[in-house]
């Protein structure tokens, strides 16, 4: 199915859901260009959809390929994509020049919140967001995930904002911007891949029925922007505060180091944490990501049935 206002594409499956009224639940792809290498990207990427359907909703991975939104992958788009080389991480910033030079790109959280809101689709599950980076108050350097989250009234689950950054700025930020930060079933603001930051969350809800309802009363009142639902990682998948901190900061510090700067500080950092732990900061991204998934789910059902 095919826009005819819009670049855009709906694969069948998220097409049919459209039409019947289904939950859909929105996945981001740079955690297949960018987030692990071929297969192991297909394949997690397929648990994700596959975690999704298993919980009653339709995956819709958003990608941007042949000058086109593709809003829901089939298997050799997905395969493909996975085996790309030069693929662009698009945010808000260059989504546009992508499609109109003919480039393949992968979405970030903010640029797969304004596909989402295009194609219709109010829920997005992710690893976690960008926020803050630490010295932010001498670099700037800010991620535009937040600002998206304060213009486009898309809910998105993650499991807190990534450790790497300074999330009590980040909070603040969000504050200020007012975006909805509400953790569930816990007072704590996960830390990504700890279930704890020692952050108090905003607001706390405990059910998907609740985080649906303030969506919808969201709208209601014309407030615009998103909800950022902070799902902790599950306790089985977790490295906790107390370990993976002092690989954080030994990360930092060669970042700093080595004059890594912009674009390049978080994967860096993310390649050196996974090193530092073993790989099991990657074991751990992927258990987040399938439970974010599986909440995500979950809400998109309840507003399904709520709106």
């Amino acid at each position: 199915m095919t826009s005819p206002t819009l670049p855009l594409v709906l694969s069948p499956e998220v097409a049919e859901a459209r039409a019947k009224g289904g939950a859909i639940v929105a996945l981001e792809s740079t955690i297949i260009t960018h987030g692990m290498p071929f297969p192991q990207n297909v394949e997690t990427a397929r648990r994700v959809e596959a975690e999704v359907r298993s919980q009653g909703a339709t995956p819709a991975t958003i990608a941007i390929l042949d000058r086109k939104i593709h809003v829901g992958l089939t298997e050799a788009e997905l395969d493909a994509l996975g085996q790309a080389t030069g693929v662009a991480k698009l945010s808000r910033a260059d989504l546009a020049a992508c499609l109109a030079t003919g480039g393949t790109g992968a979405t970030t959280v903010a640029a797969t919140m304004i596909c989402a809101h295009l194609a219709g689709i109010k829920v997005f599950a992710t690893g976690g967001i960008g926020g803050v980076h630490r010295g932010a108050e001498t670099s700037f350097d800010i991620s535009a995930d937040l600002r998206e989250l304060a213009e486009t009234p898309v809910t998105v689950i993650a499991a807190g904002a990534k450790a790497i950054l300074d999330l009590p700025k980040t909070l603040e930020y969000l504050e200020t911007l007012g975006v909805p930060v509400i953790a569930y079933g816990q007072d704590d603001f996960p830390a990504f891949w700890s279930r704890a930051s020692g952050l108090k969350a905003p607001l706390r809800m405990d059910t998907a029925a609740e985080i649906a309802a303030a969506m919808i009363m969201r709208a209601r009142l014309g407030l615009p922007g998103g909800q950022l639902v902070a799902n902790p990682i599950p306790s089985t998948a977790e490295i906790p505060r107390a370990e993976i901190t002092p690989h954080i900061e030994a990360a930092l510090a060669e970042a700093e180091a080595k004059g890594i700067a912009a674009k390049a500080v978080t994967p860096f950092l993310l390649q050196r944490i996974f090193e530092l732990t073993e790989g099991r900061s990657l074991t751990a991204n992927i258990e987040l990501v399938l439970n974010n998934a599986r909440l995500g789910a979950a809400i998109a059902r309840e507003l399904a049935a709520q709106g």
